[in-house]
């Protein structure tokens, strides 16, 4: 009625002849004049989408945005990270166990789920499994009533967490692991495991699999084609019927894929849409793929696969207690956030419980602190105080697609341009120069993700000056400036093959952190004095005189590969260089994806001469091991 009346208003008054044929007909004329307009309306439809777009399942994933996965089994309590299948169930007991404590420490990280690994390489289930014998309720903990998965889901439960679960299909203590019998056992344990601990959020796996093992005293080395022998699209079909919902994520899973490494770093371009070559018709697993782009994704990609980015707390995956003072610092945690959420993924954080079953106290305090400086970092966005204008509306409809979107804080709502209007500006006034470090953007990414590239420029001395450009915006896309910039005037500007859909702008200063500490130094010898002797798989090191020591570290090379680095080693001692005793054999697990200190502890030790043998590496580097005295340390 409003409507119409001020349409009424607009006409000319007939004269009072015609004034009741002009009534009579006006009736008709207004509904005709707003149906004209709702159609014109109806016209400005939103943009097609581009490309691949995300699953219902992957937008609540791609929301978390982070998240803690909990390593915690009897490997645990033999220090190691890899735990090879023997290990004695009764040695898992910890007496001050508490699930609440290691969740609400994630939460106070402003972590928004958990993974739990109910079970790892080592075979050893945290809940009562009827399908193999080597489970919690053969440990005393609980007197062997325990069931840790459950803990873990309640206490997320309590928190408002997310619960996700890993269950590896490698099992090193498994008799049957290698044959078709263990397949079916595996599929038994993820339906116990989706069937009875409510919604999950994730199913996660990794690409361990096969290796040596203990095998129930086998004591040998199984392979097995991991592109086939767990027939994943049939396994992963339990998932799907039991978890409809739950995001699945390995090497390259079905909705998740991994970024590559165990740093948790995403390089600077890296798209959400991947297309896979290599192993046409089934599961894509690592060897039997061509992973080069794991990382960055493929632009225009086949499949919408978001990556995660996982790294550790501490340097290792499980505890390790002469790690306690080598935790991440938050400048380290928030470097780790910029480079995975804020490329367009997600951030997996390793968590790591003692003997007792609790988060050390400083790995809580690491925790605490850098939730603390998230909340500190986009408490106040200063966009919110700009005059924010765009230079072009789809279809001048304001209301709906206009530049108040992009501070609404909706990650669907959105800004767009229309069709034929593939390159733009956003400009953010202010009344007064502001200081800021950070740009914050993020695409509706239900329409795809349909930017190339953007450039930031500040208006500096009577001129626009460029700040940064970035590729791959997609579900979040953070721009940490190489210093911070003080300007009254920004221009983002946009470049696209379609119209553009953002949903999001945000600036912002980053607060600066108190120095802080990662290491501790340890009672390490002087090793100026010191000549060592390599040859192709070892490294012979002579101190000089007789000393006492009780432990040497290794470092492999940190560069962008692994290869070479020493996976099986032989440690020996001798008085004379002549005559050797091996002290301690083992591996160095996982190395070839986090290539970390490695420390073999071997107290009560003294010699003249030490060699370290490779006994087996990780391939490539034309088979040479890489190794020098400065990779090495012996301690006091």
């Amino acid at each position: 009625m409003k409507i119409k009346k001020e349409l009424y208003f607009r006409i000319a008054k007939p004269p009072k002849s015609k004034m009741n044929l002009f009534k009579k007909s006006r009736l008709f004329v207004m509904p005709a004049l707003l149906v004209s307009a709702m159609a014109a309306q109806a016209q400005i439809a939103a943009p097609s989408p581009y490309g691949a777009v995300p699953s219902a399942r992957q937008l609540k994933w791609q929301e978390t945005e982070m998240y803690c996965i909990i390593h915690f089994t009897p490997t645990t309590f033999q220090n190691k990270e890899w735990g090879y299948g023997d290990a004695d169930p009764s040695i898992f007991n910890p007496t001050k166990f508490s699930a609440d404590q290691i969740v609400a420490a994630a939460k106070s990280g402003g972590f928004k789920g958990i993974v739990y690994v109910a079970k790892h390489h080592d075979g050893f289930a945290l809940w009562p499994t009827k399908t193999s014998k080597y489970n919690i309720s053969e440990s005393p903990w609980k007197d062997g009533k325990g069931d840790m998965v459950k803990e873990f889901q309640l206490a997320a439960k309590k928190e408002g967490m997310k619960f996700g679960i890993y269950c590896s299909p490698w099992d090193r203590s498994n008799t049957t692991y290698g044959t078709p019998e263990y397949v079916n056992v595996y599929r038994q344990q993820i339906t116990e495991l989706y069937s009875n601990y409510g919604d999950l959020f994730m199913s996660w796996h990794d690409g361990a699999n096969g290796g040596d093992g203990y095998y129930g005293g086998k004591n040998e080395k199984r392979k097995v084609d991991q592109s086939s022998y767990y027939d994943w699209m049939n396994t992963w079909a339990i998932t799907r019927k039991l978890q409809p919902n739950a995001s699945i994520f390995s090497d390259i899973g079905l909705d998740v894929r991994w970024v590559g490494n165990e740093k948790g770093l995403a390089p600077e371009t890296s798209w959400s849409t991947i297309t896979i070559k290599g192993n046409e018709g089934k599961a894509p697993m690592p060897g039997y793929m061509d992973d080069y782009n794991l990382g960055s994704g493929t632009r225009g990609g086949e499949k919408w696969i978001p990556f995660e980015g996982d790294v550790a707390l501490r340097p290792g995956w499980f505890y390790h207690p002469e790690q306690d003072n080598q935790l991440k610092t938050t400048a380290q945690l928030f470097n780790i956030y910029c480079n995975s959420v804020g490329r367009g993924g997600a951030l997996d954080l390793g968590l790591s419980p003692t003997t007792e079953g609790i988060l050390h106290p400083n790995d809580v305090a690491a925790l605490a602190a850098f939730g603390k400086y998230l909340k500190e970092v986009f408490a106040v966005n200063l966009a919110k105080q700009a005059s924010i204008s765009v230079s072009n509306v789809r279809g001048k409809q304001q209301k709906l697609y206009g530049a108040a979107k992009l501070t609404d804080a909706d990650r669907y709502s959105y800004w767009a341009t229309d069709d034929k209007v593939h390159q733009a500006t956003v400009n953010l006034d202010f009344k007064q120069a502001v200081r800021f470090s950070i740009l914050q953007l993020r695409e509706n990414i239900k329409l795809g993700q349909r930017i190339d590239s953007v450039e930031v420029e500040a208006f500096k001395d009577n001129a626009w000056v460029k700040l940064a450009k970035a590729t791959s915006i997609g579900a979040n896309r953070i721009i940490r400036l190489p210093k911070e910039e003080t300007a009254a005037k920004i221009r983002i500007r946009i470049f696209a093959p379609v119209s553009i859909a953002l949903s999001e702008v945000g600036l912002f200063l980053e607060p600066e952190i108190k120095t802080e500490s990662s290491t501790t130094t340890e009672n390490v010898y002087d090793k100026s004095s010191w000549k060592a002797i390599n040859d192709a798989n070892s490294i012979t090191i002579d101190l000089g005189k007789n000393t006492s020591f009780s432990a040497l570290s290794y470092l492999p090379e940190q560069d962008k590969s692994s290869a070479g680095a020493i996976q099986k080693y032989d440690l020996q001692i001798s008085e004379d260089g002549v005559s050797w005793k091996s002290i301690s054999t083992g591996e160095f697990s996982n190395i070839e994806a986090n290539p970390i200190l490695q420390r073999i502890a071997v107290p009560n030790s003294s010699a003249k001469f030490i060699k370290l043998i490779s006994r087996q590496a990780v391939p490539g580097n034309g088979g040479k091991v890489q190794l020098g005295l400065s990779q090495i340390e012996i301690y006091k």
